[in-house]
């Protein structure tokens, strides 16, 4: 299998190849046709020339033809390619190249018809009218080669032609290969070493990066995305080790408790009490909520394209919510605030409904006794937005870009008050994002948070 460089490189070289040929064709071809044509329009303008010539060689005081200069004339075409046949008014000829010289006339039309024998054609003869002063005085005959036929000096013209056209084709050919290698090799190395990053990265080495950029926009693309990948799946692997972690403290501290007790209640150490049972139950019972808490997200999330629409009024769902919520916040003596008015949107309605659920509960959860928390709902452009605002707790600033992954929690000491598992503001990115909407975190820490959902309508 050949590497991206060679294919590159061979590519190059091939293309370069066929399009100086198909430029060497075209050009030779053209050129070709366009001499024709002038080589055409020359031997036309010979016989006219000729014919012109002939006509002032006529005497007509005298009724005679100059035959010294016709027979200047005469030879001097024949070594152009041209027989000469002269005849007066009367059909009589007056001078004939063949009679005048059979050889050499022999001579130069075997020369001519050897020269053109691959372009065709055979020698052809033509009659035209001498006149003087609008009066025919002669009529001459012209033998040559047709349709046309190249001398000595065209054939050199056009073997210099082809010459330069082949070296301009192998100059163009040694330049296109001489940039097509390096360019190759310029393109194939980033590809290169991106996929030797993606090697180490699918091995486990989640740190390594392409620090070099390229000149090329794509190329930098295929740069930042490797980047990218490498950051995204360090980030992961992360979170997968923290939920191990989490998920191992929260298994551990129930299991922990139910089996000593049933264990100490077994060997007869404790006596089997009902408070005991209970205190086992409710072991289990919160085990049971950490893994519907993990179900619920599985199912937000496989169903975030099946959204039951309908149009909904934001600020109704989170009066019912706040409403809902009202004996847990008295129970913490926090104040409890809905402001702005009716903003409709179109979503749907019990997962917005969960989105002010789990926003309101964490702000309820981190706000401590005698806090104040505030809702507020207001019309965007286009847009229906919501904030969940309150005095509690705080995230810390290097947390903040956290908070909506999967299993993620800002309270280290995985106290049992707070509970959970870290999955509640992961389902709300999840459905936010379901219904094309955005969701944003403000925090100072220790001052509290301020949590803003954007809707579209």
């Amino acid at each position: 299998m050949r590497s991206l460089r060679t294919r590159l490189s061979l590519s190059i070289a091939l293309t370069s190849l066929i399009t100086v040929a198909l430029i060497g064709l075209f050009s030779n071809w053209l050129i070709r046709r366009e001499f024709k044509k002038y080589i055409m329009d020359r031997q036309r303008t010979s016989g006219e020339n000729i014919i012109e010539d002939i006509g002032r060689q006529y005497d007509a005081s005298n009724q005679d033809w100059n035959l010294d200069y016709v027979h200047i004339i005469g030879m001097y075409s024949l070594y152009n390619g041209y027989i000469i046949r002269l005849a007066d008014t009367n059909g009589v000829v007056v001078w004939d190249a063949e009679n005048h010289d059979m050889t050499l006339c022999g001579q130069i039309m075997g020369e001519i018809s050897e020269r053109m024998e691959k372009f065709g054609g055979g020698f052809i003869a033509r009659s035209y009218d001498v006149n003087q002063s609008g009066r025919k005085v002669g009529t001459v005959s012209i033998t040559y080669y047709g349709p046309y036929f190249l001398n000595e000096d065209d054939f050199t013209f056009l073997s210099a032609m082809n010459v330069v056209l082949l070296a301009a084709g192998v100059l163009a050919s040694a330049s296109a290969v001489l940039i097509g290698f390096p360019l190759a090799r310029r393109i194939a190395r980033p590809v290169a070493k991106a996929a030797y990053i993606a090697k180490r990265i699918s091995k486990g080495d989640y740190d390594i990066r392409f620090e070099s950029e390229t000149k090329t926009r794509e190329l930098n693309d295929l740069v930042a995305a490797v980047n990218h990948l490498a950051a995204a799946l360090s980030e992961q692997e992360s979170l997968r080790k923290r939920l191990t972690t989490n998920m191992a403290h929260e298994l551990r501290t129930p299991l922990t408790a139910v089996s000593s007790h049933l264990e100490a209640m077994i060997d007869g150490i404790w006596d089997v009490t009902t408070e005991r049972l209970r205190g086992c139950h409710n072991e289990i019972k919160r085990l049971g909520a950490m893994v519907a808490d993990m179900e619920r997200l599985s199912k937000i999330e496989g169903e975030n394209l099946k959204l039951n629409e309908s149009t909904v009024d934001l600020f109704a769902i989170a009066r019912a919510v706040a409403d809902n919520m009202s004996a847990e916040t008295v129970k913490k003596n926090l104040s409890l605030t809905v402001e702005g008015g009716s903003v409709f949107v179109k979503a749907d309605g019990d997962k917005i409904n969960q989105v002010f659920n789990n926003l309101l509960s964490n702000a309820i959860k981190y706000t401590p006794e005698g806090g104040h928390i505030e809702i507020e709902v207001r019309d965007a452009l286009n847009s229906g937005v919501f904030k969940v605002r309150d005095n509690g707790i705080g995230i810390p600033s290097d947390e903040l870009p956290l908070v909506f992954e999967r299993f993620y929690r800002t309270d280290k000491s995985r106290s049992r008050k707070s509970g959970g598992v870290g999955i509640g503001l992961a389902i709300v990115k999840s459905i936010v994002t379901a219904h094309g909407g955005s969701v944003s975190a403000e925090s100072v820490s220790e001052r509290g948070s301020c949590f803003t959902v954007s809707i579209p309508k």
